[in-house]
């Protein structure tokens, strides 16, 4: 079945059909009639000739750094949801965390092989930002925010300066686990607000008692290890994610410690492991569907109207108070 197929079915020329394929003015009858002649006989158009005609793909990549990720996953949702309802397929990109690997997908999708990028960020090194410079096709940053760009990002010194907060009106000898710093937003800004809320609570930062992860539980296991080896006192310990401050009680509980009556823990992220532990776990929720639905709108805007505002929105959070605190 092909244009010229449809054309003779419903009495109609071929270049009507090719107005109607392509959204052009074709009269209420006629268009009742093609419709009706495309749906008996399940005709549809190449993509191919449609992506020549339009030069759109109607792709968009999504580039992602881990694909098994509680929070990424809940972020790919929203993104689809919306995406999907907008007529876009979704091509993911999984970099596991190597940053060459997502500029090699930077690098592909920028060409005008796909309509719109999602870029799921952890970091920004100077090529980044040369590639984001010069890209080509209409790009959001979920996750990470950069002066310039279109972007949806957590508010990450606010959660950890609230569950930190929170800990601080029982706990007075404090530890923390994070990430590195080159990660702005769960690294270097959740630090910060881990300290702004020691120094608010008139308590002591000791740079020896803040651990560098990896985000795996692994990591939380092994630096919780290292810090009560080398500090036995310590009553609290934040985590920069959930994943490690699970990691961090299995740790607590082989050594024999109650938590929350020894030691008191709390992660940021609402992700599942931290429900399902027990004692459930005290965080900070991210709203990370709803960033994955507003950063596919951003895009779907941008791409679809010329005049389409590139907006940086600032995503709120909730702390959310369960069994691992005092």
């Amino acid at each position: 079945m092909n244009i010229n197929e449809i054309a003779r079915l419903a009495g109609v020329s071929r270049a009507t059909v090719s107005r109607y394929l392509n959204n052009g003015y074709v009269s209420s009858e006629k268009k009742e009639v093609i419709r009706r002649v495309i749906q008996e006989t399940g005709y549809q158009p190449s993509s191919q000739a449609q992506t020549l005609r339009t030069k759109k793909t109607s792709l968009i990549g999504v580039i992602l750094p881990k694909i098994n990720s509680d929070t990424i996953s809940r972020e790919v949702e929203g993104i689809s949801d919306i995406l999907t309802r907008r007529g876009y397929q979704l091509i993911l990109a999984n970099t596991n965390n190597d940053v060459e690997e997502e500029l090699k997908y930077l690098s592909l999708f920028k060409e005008r092989q796909v309509d719109g990028v999602v870029l799921i960020a952890t970091m920004f090194t100077r090529k980044h930002k040369q590639m984001l410079k010069d890209y080509k096709v209409p790009i959001v940053i979920l996750g990470q925010h950069l002066d310039g760009y279109p972007c949806i990002y957590q508010d990450d010194h606010k959660a950890a300066f609230q569950v930190t907060e929170k800990l601080s009106e029982k706990g007075k000898k404090f530890a923390y686990i994070g990430v590195t710093d080159k990660d702005e937003a769960v690294g270097a800004c959740r630090k910060k607000g881990f300290m702004d809320a020691i120094h608010k609570a008139k308590l002591e930062v000791v740079p020896e008692r803040m651990k560098i992860g990896n985000f795996t539980m692994d990591s939380g296991y092994e630096m919780a290890k290292e810090l009560f080896e080398e500090e036995p006192s310590i009553d609290s310990l934040v985590c920069a994610t959930d994943t490690m401050a699970v990691g961090a009680m299995t740790y607590l509980k082989e050594i024999g410690l109650r938590i929350p009556e020894d030691v008191q823990i709390a992660g940021i992220g609402d992700g599942v492991p931290g429900k399902i532990v027990e004692p459930k776990l005290t965080t900070v929720h991210f709203y990370y569907k709803t960033s994955g639905m507003e950063a596919a709108a951003m895009l779907a805007d941008l791409i679809e109207n010329d005049t389409g505002i590139s907006k940086e929105i600032k995503m709120g959070c909730e702390l959310v108070e369960r069994e691992s605190h005092r």
